[in-house]
């Protein structure tokens, strides 16, 4: 049975509700007590009458206001809270003593280490735990928070060790153990996609701090909630594949997958069965049919990255799916109907590309009937340090780094330099830096050691091989190779090139260029 006794704050009114408990022989098992006139204590069941008459005497002492029973004590009240949350947490959580030895387990814990709680209690945790001495960290002279990788049956994982002190007579800070808690390197990863994009709000994880960006990403809002095909254009490394994704977080199909696809990657011969998938019988031997990519995305987004690396055979079965929402399995004969929404993406200038003969027009409009461009680093410089600070964090908590910050001249440098490779570049910059220099607090200009470049010259290379001459011949029938489809007679290509006609004529003879070519 508990009871709280409320009453003044008087000195000696505890030892005399102590007295009463001893006087009716009850065996006290705890009491608590606070600074605002409470005292609780813990005792085992009696009869009725007898606890009637225990209040009533309780009530009698001076000083007490009232007493009442109550069905937790305010320590167990925070115990079984602790335990509670203790054990639903989804990191395995260890609490050990000055010697590393475990002293409680969360239900996490047994799981990592494929133990029992009376199998693991009691024991050392460097047992499972090996790559950090625990007991030579809590033997240190100063000792605070940490983290380290360490391995566990075979597995790498991020330990962030948190030592306990408590206050003693003299309010001097005691050291008691620490409490250890393990993170798997995929667990980071899955809370920083997390992070990034959550259902209500998908867009919430990207950096959009200068105005280009904030207007981009409220277009994006715009064209999530809407089904028709969208075209997001942008230079490499842009973060064209996460726009997109974060369109499909926000929209209805958010529950449903979304798949993508490297254009690049598949070789044609293989293209065909990968999305579409192939019919029962149909690969030369008995075999049950597959269902392709296009089929596994139903209800949810298919993602074509680079769609002008397509070939032109499989640009001819796109524009099919668009127009018509079915498709057929590889030596199959039935339709299949999919309900999928159409997201593509491009480095590469599409309507060029189209002009030029090198991509189907019809499926570009098709494709093209919502846009985006997303803006190059050198377009949008005041999200550059937000995003490295970003990446800092992550790679910092996902290496066990001491790195936490950047310097007010690495700032300056990153938003000085030109960033050819945009968002990616910069975020393999800050991880081999946070991965170089784990022992600082602070990058440096020096740590990030970026490439030398020039937004007019490109890389300074001092591996070039070859002659000023044969460059610029390589240079002149890129231009013309772009320009001819668009002015297709050497008279027009010459006004516009500002040469005479003989000059053009002798170039494009020269470089093997033809109508028919570029048709």
């Amino acid at each position: 049975m508990r009871l709280e006794v409320i009453c003044e704050n008087r000195l000696g009114i505890a030892q005399e509700v102590l007295g009463l408990l001893s006087s009716f022989d009850l065996n006290l098992r705890s009491i608590d007590a606070d600074q605002n006139g409470r005292i609780y204590v813990n005792f085992p069941k009696i009869a009725f009458e007898s606890f009637q008459k225990l209040l009533a005497a309780i009530r009698q002492i001076d000083g007490v206001n009232d007493v009442r029973s109550v069905s937790l004590m305010p320590s167990e009240q925070e115990r079984y809270g602790l335990l509670t949350l203790l054990q639903n947490l989804p990191d395995p959580i260890f609490s050990i003593d000055m010697k590393g030895v475990v002293t409680r387990v969360n239900q996490s814990g047994e799981s990592l280490i494929a133990h029992d709680e009376e199998q693991i209690l009691n024991q050392p945790l460097s047992t499972w735990v090996t790559g950090f001495s625990f007991s030579k960290w809590l033997a240190r002279e100063e000792v605070s928070a940490m983290a380290s990788r360490v391995k566990i049956s075979g597995g790498e994982y991020l330990a962030e060790m948190m030592p306990i002190y408590f206050p003693d007579a003299d309010e001097e800070q005691i050291l008691a153990g620490a409490v250890v808690m393990f993170r798997s390197s995929q667990r980071i990863d899955r809370q920083y996609n997390a992070l990034r994009s959550g259902n209500k709000d998908a867009f919430a994880g990207i950096v959009a701090c200068s105005e280009p960006m904030k207007q981009i990403v409220e277009q994006a809002k715009q064209h999530a909630m809407l089904d028709a095909p969208l075209l997001i254009q942008g230079e490499t490394g842009t973060g064209k594949e996460v726009i997109a994704r974060a369109c499909h977080d926000q929209s209805p199909r958010h529950k449903k997958p979304f798949i993508a696809i490297n254009c690049a990657a598949i070789p044609d011969e293989v293209a065909e069965s990968e999305l579409f998938g192939y019919a029962a019988n149909s690969m030369g031997t008995r075999v049950e049919g597959k269902a392709g990519l296009v089929e596994q995305a139903d209800g949810g987004t298919l993602f074509f990255d680079e769609i002008a690396e397509m070939t032109p055979l499989m640009q001819v079965k796109i524009l099919r799916l668009i127009e018509s929402s079915s498709f057929r399995r590889v030596g199959g004969d039935d339709e299949v109907k999919v309900n999928i929404r159409i997201i593509c993406s491009s480095q590469k200038d599409l309507a060029a590309l189209t002009q030029e003969g090198c991509f189907r027009e019809d499926l570009y409009y098709r494709i093209n009937v919502l846009s985006l461009r997303i803006l190059p680093l050198t377009q949008r410089r005041k999200d550059i340090v937000p995003l490295a600070e970003m990446f800092l964090e992550y790679y910092a908590l996902k290496l066990s780094s001491l790195v936490c910050r950047l310097s007010v001249s690495a700032k300056e440098q990153l938003e000085a330099y030109s960033w050819p490779g945009n968002v990616r570049q910069l975020k393999n910059i800050i991880y081999r830096a946070v991965s170089q220099s784990q022992q600082i607090s602070e990058l440096q200009p020096e740590h990030l050691n970026l490439p030398s470049y020039s937004s007019d010259f490109g890389y300074f290379d001092g591996e070039f091989e070859g002659t000023l001459d044969s460059a610029t011949k390589q240079f002149e029938a890129a231009l013309l190779k772009r320009l001819y489809p668009a002015y297709p007679s050497t008279r027009l290509l010459a006004k516009k090139l500002g040469v005479s006609h003989t000059a053009i004529a002798n170039k494009l003879r020269e470089y093997g260029i033809s109508k028919t070519k570029n048709n």
